[in-house]
């Protein structure tokens, strides 16, 4: 194990805001920064994470609101999160395409490639006025995910059918030019790539699903595999470009092949359940690269036990020789559903609750605050700042 000079983070804890903003199955573009009341709550949202024992987060940009013209970009809704963090102290690595873009852009075009790199530039550019640490950025959040969603089963815009495939392929391509662009202007900068950790298992009483089953579960892959050049190299992947690892793993991360989810239960687990530190090993021995837990979250009163699990789970990974930095907690904040505003999903460290205005209140869930507070204080001893300053 090589101790860095510094740690990649500020925190080992870290927060994250939801800030998807895809159009979704009802035609509606969704802004879940504003949904939150992040975007004018910024400062005192930071300032509520940092009270808490958090020094770095995960937040987006919001390309559709900052591109409203090709080329033409507008940065009134990015100034005031890009000041907060400044005035704070806060490290945060910033979303660029968290499943969203300008309504004038084709996803499958070759402008959208060329645009987003663009894009990527100008807002590396931007940022640069506000801190002179080194600048983390997230490309394309979970490609995986959204090109099911959006290219393969086309619940979410683009709808499309059976073009998962597809839509991989280009948004790699994008990550890949967004990262040449912004290595252009800021050669110090790092990415985070953040993709879901699954498990899929064989149906126990269908034992001629293996194939397919392990076929489906190698799909996690795919992405990292493409941006690494282990796959498709003619795209322009290299190893540079895989920098470090970001995991979302929740409680259905894990299924039976075409069928129902793995359930999940703190005092007996299933049979079939994968423990995530076996899931971290193997991620780690595919590709050695740093690794955070870039998701992670349960909902209302699950959510301390899924805590618990999370810290035991992350101290075997601690005494292995896998240079692992962090987990983000995600959502932070409560937020409500992509398809129904009125449901809220009572996943954050703060729940909600209207005030009056209308203004969103953060009301702290004491339980789940108290098993957070029990991991911060276990990640912040010297012995294991030292753990978990590995690097590579």
């Amino acid at each position: 194990m090589v101790a860095s000079k510094k740690p990649h983070f500020k925190s080992f804890l870290m927060g994250g805001f939801e800030a998807a903003c895809h159009v979704n199955g009802q035609g509606r573009r969704l802004d879940m920064i504003r949904q939150t009341q992040h975007d004018i709550q910024v400062e005192q949202d930071y300032a509520l994470v940092k009270s808490q024992g958090f020094q770095t987060v995960r937040d987006g940009v919001r390309w559709p609101l900052i591109e409203k013209e090709p080329g033409v970009y507008d940065f009134s809704s990015l100034e005031p999160m890009a000041v907060a963090a400044q005035r704070l102290g806060m490290q945060v690595i910033w979303t660029l395409c968290h499943y969203g873009w300008p309504d004038d852009l084709d996803v499958f075009s070759p402008e959208f490639i060329t645009r987003f790199a663009a894009f990527s530039q100008a807002v590396a550019t931007f940022l640069s006025q506000y801190s002179d640490d080194t600048p983390f950025f997230t490309p394309v959040n979970e490609i995986s995910y959204f090109c099911w969603v959006g290219g393969e089963v086309g619940t979410v815009y683009p709808y499309g059918k059976g073009r998962g495939y597809e839509m991989k392929l280009q948004l790699v391509r994008a990550a890949l030019a967004s990262m040449d662009a912004i290595w252009e202007v800021c050669p110090q900068a790092r990415f985070v790539h953040v993709e879901p950790l699954i498990h899929v298992a064989v149906p126990p009483d269908q034992p001629e699903l293996r194939e397919a089953a392990h076929a489906d579960h190698a799909t996690q892959f795919e992405a990292y595999d493409i941006m690494a050049g282990m796959r498709h190299p003619e795209l322009g992947g290299n190893a540079k470009y895989l920098d470090i690892i970001g995991c979302n793993f929740y409680h259905d991360n894990e299924w039976f092949y075409y069928g129902a989810y793995i359930p999940w239960h703190e005092e007996t687990p299933d049979s079939n359940w994968v423990p995530l530190h076996q899931l971290i090993e193997k991620i780690y021995k595919r590709y050695r690269r740093p690794i955070i837990i870039s998701e992670t979250s349960h909902y209302g009163g699950n959510r301390p036990a899924w805590m618990r699990m999370i810290i035991r789970e992350i101290q075997k990974v601690l005494i292995q020789d896998i240079p692992f930095l962090g987990v983000c907690l995600y959502p932070i904040l409560d937020r409500s559903d992509w398809e129904n505003d009125d449901h809220w999903h009572n996943s954050g460290l703060w729940d909600y609750s209207l005030g009056p205005e209308g203004r969103h209140l953060r009301v702290l869930a004491p339980d789940y605050a108290a098993e957070i507070q029990r991991a911060v204080q276990l990640f912040s001893s010297t012995a294991t700042k030292e753990l978990f300053s590995t690097s590579t």
